[in-house]
């Protein structure tokens, strides 16, 4: 059965970054042995915190990098929206709104995260592992 991961924001630039642990789940990707999903809020986080830190020019390249890889990325949809809102709702103190996305496409994708924040593994809402 091949494995399926949701990427959460922190896990690119730490793949760009040349980071082994992460460079272990791309590679699967890559060698078709698992799939991996991004939901675009996440995108939009992966983004704006990397130009922060890099700039909006450098962001760019490497959210090209990202849309030229193997991952599939996700569009807002109502079923989404509704399940993020139910995990904000009852997490509102411990995840944000984007880690509520998160956690509803691997539900919905029946997928393991892959994620730098130790607050969506604490919740147990989807199996989880933290770089």
């Amino acid at each position: 059965m091949i494995k399926r991961y949701v990427l959460d924001a922190g896990v690119s630039p730490l793949y760009f970054a040349g980071r082994g642990d992460v460079k272990s789940y791309i590679n699967e990707l890559y060698d078709g042995k698992a799939e991996a999903y991004m939901c675009e809020v996440n995108v939009a986080e992966f983004l704006y915190n990397y130009a922060r830190v890099f700039g909006w020019e450098a962001a760019i390249v490497k959210h090209s990098l990202l849309r030229n890889s193997p991952i599939a990325f996700v569009e807002i949809n109502e079923e989404l929206t509704l399940e993020a809102a139910k995990l904000k709702h009852r997490y509102y103190k411990v995840l944000s709104l984007a880690d509520c996305y998160l956690i509803a496409l691997a539900k919905k994708r029946k997928a393991t995260i892959v994620t730098t924040d130790r607050s969506i593994e604490e919740v147990k809402e989807a199996p989880t592992v933290v770089l």
